[in-house]
Formats: structure tokens, C-alpha cells, sequence
């Protein structure tokens, strides 16, 4: 718990003046102090003003008295400035709002002297100007001895070009805010695309076992994208995207290379805290890959056959992707036993399947599948991987039919696939059946004249069947089939309420059911076209006048076609009179008798 017992508004006043405290109590009751720390004897916050970046706060205490204060605000006149106040009354009045975190002996003690260095030269990465100062206080306290002659570096060639990189991502970053700031407000948004591009040169690299250059490349692309996110993340640009990428690409790269020694773990280790400080556990997945590696105990046991769980606690969120992420590794090794014994233990079953199907041990991945396989996900990968490794399709078309009787989410893919086996070995019934569900599924009117056309002369014992069910589904897309539909079978009746009240983005579809009505329903073509028509008229939408005649063009034939000739002459007269200044329908309407 922080005690501040000892400060008070007594104190926070006497190093204020009365505007400063004024202002930074306002500050302070508004919300602006956004972020706050302990460290020690010493407070540090991020107190939000008028520049866009907030401003960064230090106070210090030695004894239960202030001693030192810092404020990155351009505030120097008398006493501490408002963020300094407002800072000062979070620790008064809501002190356990500050988190203790180690002060920088303890961060130091921490670390071993490779990582020490590693620190430093971090720093200095980061804030070049820091070098000079580290250079005078290292010849104080360490003068400069004989120069020794470097060692060999080690035989990784290294060609990326890091600060290179690094500029790269901050100039996308840069520009992506310019655009939000002076751009057009449609323009499309293109600093995430960018930058992915150059993590895929990460992958190119690893592909092409230069996996330094992969590392060097995911570096600095990390680097710069923690260090200048700030500059767009207030415009709504979430770093969560590009970091999901990272975090992949980290993850594959780490697990591909083969000569991470202890040091360069370290390293690694180390960068990783660094980014963790500022974006959370984004690379929980990288990290977990590289404190594992391949030498992990149970993931040793697990490629030696002995199926034994990886985590002793609850798998991470990411426990799947990773082993996915091994498994594909260990099929570019080719290391295909190690590939069956990780995916059996970690339950990805349809990769399992798969791969024992393209080893050619059919009957042993069908014996499998008699207990292991619990998902239409899984039915629908392995029945495809059947026919495409091994053309066995009636295999395929088994797994297809047991897949459907599955829980799981794509029923449309796995029945249309049904029906394609059945097609190509002659089985019309159930080409039929697949046809049926993946139209129940995902209804189209090309699918609904596709299923007449294989039912035949069983046709309509099948019709009622598939209307029944395209009146229950209300997936989106759906209203279109339906109205389609209808109106081939004439279920007029069953079409009108569909389109009733659709609006102008659906306007095809409510003047295709008008056309479709107009011997059957004229009043009801009457009533809403003419409706549609005065409603852009009153509003006087110019550029809407094409589609007000659209409407009335309905609304003449339907009096028309009934003869009611003189009704239509009345209605047109009315309109005329009416909307006589509107010089451009008023010529749309010299085409309209």
C-alpha cells in the first residue's frame, strides 16, 4: 500500500502558486493524469495537456518531504507547473491508484552484464544523443585503456540494414498520421499493409534459412513500431493488428533458427521485456516459442512418442497457433513422425488425418477418425485431403456424411462438397441431399433452379421441403433468394412483404416484384410506387427524379394494363399541377402519358 499520510493540500499549495493549483486540480478532477507509478521514493506520471503527446512527470521525497521535481512541460516560472499538482494530488487523494515498480537498482540487479549491455546499447538505439553522455561518464569512472583488436565477429552474415528498416516504419508511421491530420477523410488508411510487407521480407528470409536477417529485420520493425506508434494511436490506429503479425512472424522465425545460443536467447529475452513494458504481453506466443525452443522436456517427450501434456497449467490462448507453428516446421524438416506423435498429443486432429493420408496409411487415418474426430471442420479437411492425395472418394464421401451429423460451422462448404464426391462416383440421391442442405444453408436462386433441374420428375416432393425451409431462414443474402424465388413459383403473395418496406439501396429488388405483380396485385403497385415517387418529390431531390419515374412508370401500367386509363390521367394532372416548378421532373414527365 502507498502511505502518503504525511503530504496534504497544505504542502501541494506552498510549491504552487494559487493558478497552478487552480488549474492542476482541475486537471487532476478531469482525468488527465492517465497513467502514475511508484519507484521507490519517487512518482512518476503521464499527465495529458495541450501538446498531443502527454507530459511526463517526476517527484521526488526524501524523509516525508518533496525534494525534486520534473515536468516536460515548457512551464518555468514560479513554483511547480499544474501537471506537477495534479500529479501530487492523485498520490494525496487517491493513492492506491499507483503501482509500485522496481526502482532502477533493482531493475539493474536484475541483469546479468551481457544483458546490462544489451540494455545500453538498446538505449542508445533508441535516443542516439545519450551516447556522448555515456562516453563522458565512462571515462570518469573507467578510463580508456589500450585498444584491443576486435574479436571475430561469428560467421552469421548479417545484411539488413537496421537503422535502415527502422526509418523505414517510422516514415509509414509519419505519414499514416499526416493523412488523419490533413488528408482526405476517405482516404484509405495504409501504414498496417506497409509495414506487413516488410515483416514478409522477414519470411523471405526465413525461408531462405538466412535467419539472422530475419531476426535483424523483426527487430527493427518492433523496435520502431513501439517507439513511434504514439504518434497515431490518438487518430484510433490500434497496434494490436501489427503486433498479432509480429508476434507471428517473431514465433516462426524463433522456432526455424537453428543456432540461437544462450547469449543470443538473452538478448532476446531482454528486447522482448522492453516491448512488453510498452505493449503489454503482445508477443506472449514469440516469447513462450523462444523459452521453449525444441529442447522443452515435454515437448521432447511428446516427439518421442510418449504423449504427455505440454503445460502444466492451463494451455495459453495461443497454445494452438504455436503448435501449429511447430507442426508446419516439422513437415518442412521433414520430420513426419515427430509431426503425427505433436499433432495426436496436442489434439489438432484434422492435420493429424491429413497427413497420415498423404503417407498413403488411408485404412489407419479412417480407424482414427472412427473415434477421434468430433468437428464438421475436421470431416471437411480430411475428406478433401482423401480425394486429393489419393483419389479415394468413397472414403470421402463417407467422411463427408458422418461430418454432417457434427457440430461445427461450416455445413454449407461440407454439404456442397458432399454433393461434388456424389456427383463424380454417380450417387444422384445424395447429390441430391448435399445439394438440399447447402441450399438450406446459404439459399440462392441459381442453387434453387440447379436442385429442379437433378430432382426431375421428384421434384415436387422435394419443392415443398425446400420452401419450408427457405421461408424459416433469416441469414443475411436470404431476402433476395427468397424474393427470386417467389416470384418464379408465382407465390407473388409471399413476395410483396419482403420488399414492402425496403429502402433505395434495394430498390432493383422491390421494382423486379412490381413488375412481377402488375396482373395480380395493381393496387398494392399503386399504393407503394407512388408513395416512393411523392416522397423524393417533397423532399425536392434533384438527383433523384430518374428513380421518381421509375416509380410512376409502375404506377401508369398498373393502371393501365386494369383500365383505368382515366385514374392514371387524374393522378399524372395532380402531379403536374403540384410540382409544376420542378423543371426537371416536369421534363421527365413530358415522356409519361
Amino acid at each position: 500500500m502507498n502511505d502518503f499520510s504525511w503530504l496534504s493540500e497544505t504542502i501541494i499549495r506552498s510549491y504552487a502558486t494559487a493558478k497552478s493549483w487552480q488549474r492542476g486540480e482541475e486537471y487532476y478532477l478531469s482525468g488527465h493524469v492517465t497513467s502514475i507509478a511508484k519507484r521507490g521514493d519517487t512518482v512518476e506520471a503521464l499527465v495529458e495537456g495541450n501538446h498531443y503527446q502527454p507530459y511526463r512527470v517526476n517527484i521526488s521525497w526524501q524523509n516525508q518531504e518533496l525534494h525534486t521535481f520534473f515536468c516536460t512541460c515548457p512551464y518555468d516560472y514560479e513554483g511547480i507547473c499544474k501537471h506537477q499538482v495534479a500529479t501530487l494530488l492523485v498520490c494525496l487523494r487517491e493513492p492506491h491508484k499507483l503501482k509500485s515498480h522496481p526502482t532502477i537498482e533493482q531493475l539493474l540487479d536484475r541483469l546479468s552484464e551481457i544483458q546490462t549491455q544489451t540494455l545500453i546499447q538498446k538505449l542508445v538505439e533508441r535516443k542516439p544523443e545519450l551516447i556522448a553522455e555515456i562516453e563522458k561518464i565512462c571515462d570518469r569512472i573507467a578510463p580508456p585503456a589500450v585498444v584491443n583488436t576486435p574479436a571475430e565477429s561469428d560467421s552469421r552474415e548479417i545484411t539488413i540494414d537496421a537503422n535502415k528498416v527502422r526509418s523505414q516504419v517510422r516514415r509509414i508511421i509519419e505519414n499514416a498520421r499526416n493523412v488523419f491530420e490533413y488528408g482526405d477523410y476517405y482516404e484509405e488508411e495504409t501504414a498496417i499493409p506497409e509495414i506487413e510487407e516488410l515483416v514478409s521480407d522477414a519470411y523471405d528470409f526465413n525461408n531462405n534459412e538466412e535467419h539472422w536477417n530475419a531476426i535483424t529485420i523483426l527487430t527493427a520493425i518492433t523496435d520502431a513500431c513501439v517507439e513511434n506508434w504514439h504518434l497515431i494511436d490518438d487518430y484510433g490506429m490500434d497496434y494490436n493488428e501489427i503486433a498479432s503479425s509480429l508476434n507471428r512472424a517473431w514465433s516462426e522465425v524463433i522456432l526455424s533458427t537453428p543456432d540461437i545460443s544462450p547469449a543470443d536467447k538473452t538478448d532476446l529475452e531482454v528486447q522482448f521485456e522492453f516491448w512488453r513494458n510498452q505493449w503489454g504481453d503482445c508477443f506472449a506466443m514469440a516469447e513462450t516459442a523462444l523459452e521453449q525452443g525444441w529442447d522443452y522436456q515435454p515437448l521432447q517427450q511428446v516427439l518421442q512418442g510418449h504423449p504427455v501434456s505440454l503445460w502444466s497449467d492451463e494451455p495459453p490462448r495461443y497454445a494452438t497457433e504455436l503448435a501449429l507453428l511447430r507442426l508446419q516446421i516439422l513437415n518442412e524438416q521433414n520430420k513426419l513422425t515427430e509431426y503425427l506423435y505433436l499433432a495426436d498429443a496436442t489434439g489438432l486432429v484434422a492435420e493429424y488425418l491429413t497427413m497420415l493420408v498423404s503417407l498413403d496409411r488411408v485404412s489407419e487415418a479412417m480407424q482414427y477418425a472412427q473415434t477421434k474426430m468430433t468437428t464438421m471442420e475436421q470431416a471437411l479437411a480430411f475428406s478433401k485431403a482423401l480425394v486429393t492425395e489419393q483419389n479415394a472418394q468413397p472414403e470421402a464421401l463417407a467422411i463427408a456424411k458422418r461430418g454432417l451429423n457434427l457440430p461445427g460451422n461450416c455445413r454449407h462448404n461440407l454439404a456442397a462438397w458432399m454433393a461434388e464426391i456424389a456427383e463424380e462416383i454417380g450417387d444422384t440421391v445424395t447429390v441430391i441431399k448435399g445439394r438440399v442442405q447447402a441450399f438450406q444453408e446459404e439459399p440462392s436462386y441459381p442453387k434453387y433452379l440447379k436442385l429442379e433441374e437433378l430432382a426431375g420428375a421428384n421434384w415436387q416432393n422435394i419443392k415443398q421441403e425446400v420452401l419450408a425451409a427457405l421461408a424459416e431462414n433469416t441469414a443475411w443474402g436470404a431476402k433476395t433468394a427468397k424474393v427470386n424465388i417467389y416470384i418464379y413459383e408465382g407465390l407473388i403473395n409471399k413476395a410483396i412483404p419482403l420488399v414492402e418496406n425496403l429502402g433505395y439501396n434495394k430498390q432493383s429488388l422491390v421494382l423486379k416484384v412490381m413488375d412481377a405483380a402488375m396482373q395480380t396485385h395493381p393496387d398494392w403497385i399503386i399504393d407503394n410506387a407512388s408513395q416512393r415517387a411523392e416522397a423524393i418529390l417533397s423532399e425536392g431531390k434533384a438527383k433523384y427524379y430518374g428513380t421518381t419515374i421509375k416509380w410512376l412508370r409502375r404506377v401508369r401500367q398498373a393502371y393501365i394494363d386494369n383500365d383505368r386509363q382515366s385514374e392514371w390521367n387524374e393522378y399524372r394532372t395532380e402531379l403536374v399541377t403540384i410540382h409544376a416548378r420542378k423543371r426537371k421532373f416536369m421534363s421527365f414527365m413530358q415522356n409519361i402519358v
